[in-house]
């Protein structure tokens, strides 16, 4: 349990167990506790850094707004691995999560081994779908301004038993983080060239089409999709995402040049 301090904004983390990094981004309005379940598979054979993104969970809420986007993001991933030392790292996520992972390494391809991309879509091509999407999250952050953390209760099970300690950071983070701003994220899929698993819940009607053409545009990239589960397919199966999840790195792992980093 320890803080990074990036230009006055202190970012939460954990890290568990010993062996090649591998990164895990949250959700929108989750916390790194969602992992919990996961965490003790996860960290036998890697130093999984888990954490909470600005405006979530126990890192800091800044008030300006300026402190929230896609670029903030992509700089605290590359400024955890920096303090995990880690030059490069397996890196995903959840939802908003698995966005900034391909966020990341459209802007640091050399520092990902691998992309694990969950209940995640990859952003849009034509501005008036994106438009439709920014409008929505736009629209989160008014209610979380109205409503405050109560909001949290009509939500998914991904937010059950999270714990913010106020709903303005949340709000801003709709608005700088949830919002997109370009299509430079779905244009990149093609051009990645390190393994990839696409993972979706059966059930997860939303992100269905856009985990399909994840996996059609990474290319060589795997898919798993896990029945009887939601968004938070990690949740809703714990055991089956686990057993989709494990032979993948572990196949990283036979398939590493050398020694592994750590």
């Amino acid at each position: 349990m320890a803080k990074l301090n990036r230009s006055g904004v202190d970012i939460y983390y954990e890290i568990h167990g010993s062996g090649p990094p591998l990164i895990l981004t949250h959700g929108y309005s989750s916390t790194s506790a969602m992992w919990q379940g996961q965490i003790e598979a996860l960290s036998k054979r890697h130093k999984l850094i888990l954490w909470d993104m600005r405006g979530h969970g126990q890192s800091d809420y800044p008030d300006n707004p300026d402190a929230y986007s896609e670029a903030q993001t992509v700089g605290d991933i590359a400024a955890l691995l920096d303090a995990a030392g880690a030059d490069t790292a397996v890196v995903g996520g959840l939802s908003l999560g698995g966005y900034m992972s391909l966020a990341f390494h459209r802007a640091h391809p050399a520092r990902v081994r691998a992309l694990l991309i969950i209940d995640t879509g990859p952003g849009f091509k034509k501005d008036d779908a994106r438009e439709v999407w920014n409008k929505r999250a736009r629209d989160t952050g008014d209610r979380f301004d109205r409503e405050g953390l109560e909001m949290l209760k009509s939500l998914s099970a991904e937010r059950a038993s999270v714990t913010h300690r106020n709903a303005k950071g949340l709000a801003l983070a709709a608005r700088g983080m949830l919002a997109q701003r370009d299509a430079r994220v779905i244009e990149s899929l093609p051009d990645i060239k390190v393994p990839s698993l696409v993972v979706v819940g059966a059930d997860d009607t939303p992100f269905l089409a856009a985990s399909d053409y994840m996996a059609a545009k990474i290319p060589g990239a795997q898919k798993a999709v896990i029945p009887n589960a939601g968004h938070a397919v990690n949740i809703d199966q714990p055991q089956a995402f686990i057993e989709a999840v494990l032979p993948f790195l572990d196949g990283l792992a036979a398939n590493a040049p050398g020694k592994a980093a750590s």
